[in-house]
């Protein structure tokens, strides 16, 4: 056994086993099950009762939703299954090891640790979620849109006191992680689904065609909020989750595969969760705009509050309260276990379950920031568009690198550090794209596509230069 092996095992030891630094050994491969139940609880979660709301505040209409994020859902899927798990099942290795033997480690611990940070700020949306469910009881002041600093101390006890269960459970590791999602994803499915024909009753609705007028032709956005068109739902609903699979994230995930054909299971969760619950939680926020208090709201020209526990307390009562709180551990959990990940890869020899505290502890403070939840729409197109264009490094190796004659895992093939050649794509895709986007006030997630496949040439093209450079 050579020295740097022995390493490898130490290090892996130490990570607690979770396989961070070498393949995943067929006997520890799961089937699809364990992924149908995790993705039905990631994804039919906190965040889609402030998401489906929030498309209410943007003015879409009915044809635009309804019809774009069958669309966007669809390509997502198909991103997850012929890109994420198609990679995962071939090296099974995490998106942070695989990345270090593209990039060399020195330059991957950059993007591991924008990689936690992005994935912890997600998590703390989650958090901020399930604490407007457990602050009912106590008559806690519930964070408004607009709000952005904590309101009081009992929000800040309420946000430690679940942040501290969710980090532990995540800290549990992947078997755990997936066991409770399992556990929980039919409850929080029944919910979402509860929530949607409570509220129907309580609108009135007999027929489609009454459904459909909930959204019409659509109308002018909240204050604050930006029109969103067909394309906007497309778009963002395909990359809601562009760190995970065109990112590659979700190597860290799938790797634990048989096979590339489990990545269908996300289905489960993205047209239960980003098209029945989103359009259910939409539903409950509709009945919330009929009240007199948000009537009022309005009339003051405010944006009427987006609190995710109240609005599922007053459509199921109790049973609301305990859906919110178990749908925002749900995605927090996979959530956090991702960032923990991502900081295992820049501190190796520390354990994975202090790695995880740390992301979750991480994830606690930002839960404390209402900002994180009440600007979901614009934070996840954000992180989305920072992080996906590095996962076109390793698709693009993956599938046109020997064509270009490539040398795969080439920073480690060389003992090289720092691989210029992935610094130069990811700078000049992100650069472009964001300068666009900002100057002419261009949505992000519609310069997502373009950055990442930018970023994927980019690399090729730059490394074919390098080796040919360095062979020479």
């Amino acid at each position: 056994m050579t020295l740097h092996s022995q390493e490898e095992e130490i290090i892996e030891d130490l990570a607690g086993g979770e396989f961070e630094r070498q393949p995943v050994p067929q006997s520890k491969l799961k089937s699809w099950k364990s992924f149908l139940g995790m993705y039905a609880g990631e994804h039919a979660a906190g965040t889609e009762f402030v998401i489906g709301p929030l498309f209410l505040t943007t003015g879409v209409s009915a044809f635009d939703l309804i019809i774009g994020l069958l669309i966007g859902n669809l390509l997502a899927v198909l991103s997850w299954r012929f890109l994420t798990a198609e990679i995962a099942v071939k090296h099974r290795l995490t998106l942070y090891y695989q990345l270090e033997k593209i990039c060399g480690k020195k330059l991957v611990i950059g993007y591991n640790l924008a990689n936690g940070i992005l994935f912890c700020f997600l998590a703390g949306a989650m958090i901020t979620i399930s604490a407007t469910a457990v602050g009912i009881p106590f008559n806690m002041e519930m964070p408004k849109l607009t709000d952005t600093l904590p309101n009081g101390p009992t929000w800040i006890i309420i946000v430690l006191a679940v942040g501290t269960v969710i980090s532990l459970i995540a800290a549990k590791g992947f078997n755990t992680v997936s066991k409770a999602s399992n556990w929980m994803s039919p409850f929080i499915v029944l919910a979402f689904l509860a929530c949607g024909i409570v509220s129907l009753n309580e609108l009135g609705v007999t027929n489609f065609s009454e459904f459909w007028d909930i959204w019409g032709d659509g109308g002018e956005p909240f204050p604050g909020q930006i029109k969103y068109t067909f394309w906007h739902i497309v778009l963002w609903s395909w990359f809601a989750n562009a760190a995970m699979h065109v990112g590659m994230s979700d190597l860290s995930v799938f790797r634990f595969a048989k096979k590339a054909s489990a990545g269908w299971t996300t289905a489960a969760g993205i047209y239960v969760g980003h098209y029945m619950a989103w359009i259910a939680a939409a539903l409950l926020y509709a009945v919330y705009l009929k009240t007199p208090e948000a009537q009022a709201m309005l009339g003051n020209g405010e944006a009427p509050t987006v609190a995710p526990g109240p609005l599922a307390y007053k459509a199921l009562g109790f049973f609301g309260i305990l859906a919110v709180l178990l749908a925002g551990w749900t995605t927090a959990n996979p959530t956090i276990y991702r960032a923990g990940l991502a900081f295992q890869a820049v501190l190796p020899k520390t354990s994975t379950f202090w790695v995880t505290i740390l992301a979750g502890a991480v994830a606690t403070i930002a839960g404390l920031f209402p900002a994180f939840a009440m600007k979901l729409l614009d934070f996840v197109a954000l992180y989305g568009f920072i992080l996906a264009p590095v996962g076109a490094i390793i698709v693009f190796e993956h599938f046109f690198g020997a064509r270009f004659g490539l040398v795969a895992n080439y920073a480690e093939q060389n003992n090289i550090r720092f691989n210029k050649a992935v610094l130069f794509a990811w700078a000049i895709s992100f650069g472009l794209f964001y300068f666009i986007s900002v100057q002419f006030d261009v949505f992000l997630s519609f310069v997502t596509l373009p950055a990442w496949l930018l970023c994927g040439i980019l690399f090729l093209v730059f490394s074919k230069y390098v080796q040919k450079k360095v062979a020479v």
